[in-house]
């Protein structure tokens, strides 16, 4: 696998009262293969108007991030193994809380993937096995230091 680089672009632009700190977060996200994207401190973190709850935050793109990193790790692994996959979605969550240190971080990353098989279905150890497997292989996983955790479809209803 060749090594690369991935580029984006990141705008904003004062629109008064910033000295004060009464300006708003938005701002945009343009990325090298021309994708543009509205973004925003979190709602949850800068009160509206100064933030934007319609934009993509910070922490939602990293959860995103995460999520979509494991799902095309397994759906290559499972492809690999001889599964077919036929439909995979996720409701991933990420904790915000204060980490040893006493800094604010994404804490732990929960991942709820709900996968339909087509053909053969797979064992529930086959399927974690999977799981293991994508989550060793995710760049994304790779790179922080925060847990990740790969629910079962039980536990991502409850």
């Amino acid at each position: 696998m060749a090594a690369g680089t991935h580029e984006a672009w990141i705008e904003w632009e004062a629109d008064g009262g910033f000295v004060a700190g009464d300006y708003r977060r938005t701002h945009i996200w343009r990325f090298d293969g021309g994708a543009e994207v509205s973004a925003s401190a979190s709602p949850h973190i800068v009160p509206e108007p100064q933030s934007d709850p319609a934009a993509v935050d910070p922490e939602e793109a990293l959860v995103a991030s995460v999520s979509s990193c494991h799902m095309l790790w397994f759906l290559s692994v499972a492809r690999d193994a001889g599964f077919d996959v036929a439909r995979y979605s996720d409701r991933a969550e990420g904790t915000l809380a204060r980490d040893r240190d006493g800094r604010i971080a994404i804490t732990r990353i929960d991942l709820a993937p709900v996968i339909e098989f087509a053909g053969r279905q797979p064992a529930p150890a086959e399927i974690a096995a999977l799981h293991e497997a994508a989550h060793d292989r995710c760049f994304i996983a790779n790179s922080l230091k925060t847990e990740i955790r790969i629910k079962a479809p039980a536990e991502a209803a409850g």
